[in-house]
């Protein structure tokens, strides 16, 4: 189930991430969670439609526990968006695709 969307690990997260020139939202999520899976196609679609202002990228947890540490995630999904090497903004939880797209507001309407 990865759809579209690239994934990233421990080992690339930094180039692909934190070196990004534009905002880039990071889905923290697994296999087990249900809710991961939930949102996961408002994220592609999201990508679809704002691919040009940000990237979406996956990060499954389980096989990269590293980053996911660092960054204190708790609980999945969480969606952070790193602006310029820093998490700008966190998202926690499964919500409906217009609400996802009004708390990405400030990063894809420029």
């Amino acid at each position: 189930m990865a759809g579209t969307l690239k994934n990233v690990t421990d080992a690339d997260f930094e180039e692909v991430v934190l070196k990004s020139d534009k905002p880039v939202l990071v889905d923290f999520w697994a296999e087990w969670c249900g809710p991961c899976r939930q949102i996961a196609p408002s994220l592609e679609a999201i990508a679809a439609e704002h691919g040009e202002k940000i990237e979406i990228v996956k990060l499954n947890i389980d096989e990269n526990p590293g980053t996911a540490a660092k960054y204190g995630v708790m609980s999945i999904p969480t969606l952070n968006v790193y602006q310029g090497g820093e998490v700008a903004k966190t998202i926690v939880g499964a919500k409906p695709k217009a609400a996802l797209v009004r708390d990405l507001e400030t990063f894809i309407s420029e």
